[in-house]
């Protein structure tokens, strides 16, 4: 890469970091949600081509961070089962009575 393409990519980075942050869009948390992905994108290239060590180490951290970022989604999922299985047991006919 010569060095009128190196400043041309790092003015085209900087006038797209402007564009967002003048429409409000905060890079940080996209990027903060993408991160786990691209972790466990490397993790699995790196267990592809043989490296195992380094392979499962991005693989896991890249899967805690993706089970942080989504711990509001299962409490979601676990209050409608919750919610679910009680109304079962409030409607159902065939309880029996002690």
């Amino acid at each position: 890469m010569n060095g009128k393409t190196l400043i041309g990519v790092v003015s085209i980075l900087i006038g797209g970091l402007l564009a967002l942050k003048f429409l409000h869009i905060n890079i940080g948390a996209i990027f903060s949600f993408l991160l786990p992905f691209i972790l466990i994108g490397c993790g699995f290239v790196g267990l592809r081509n043989g490296r195992k060590t380094f392979g499962t180490i991005f693989l896991v951290i890249g899967a805690v961070m993706l089970l942080g970022k989504l711990g509001g989604l299962f409490t979601l999922i676990l209050s409608i089962a919750l919610i679910g299985a009680g109304v079962y047991m409030v409607t159902n006919k065939s309880r029996s009575h002690y």
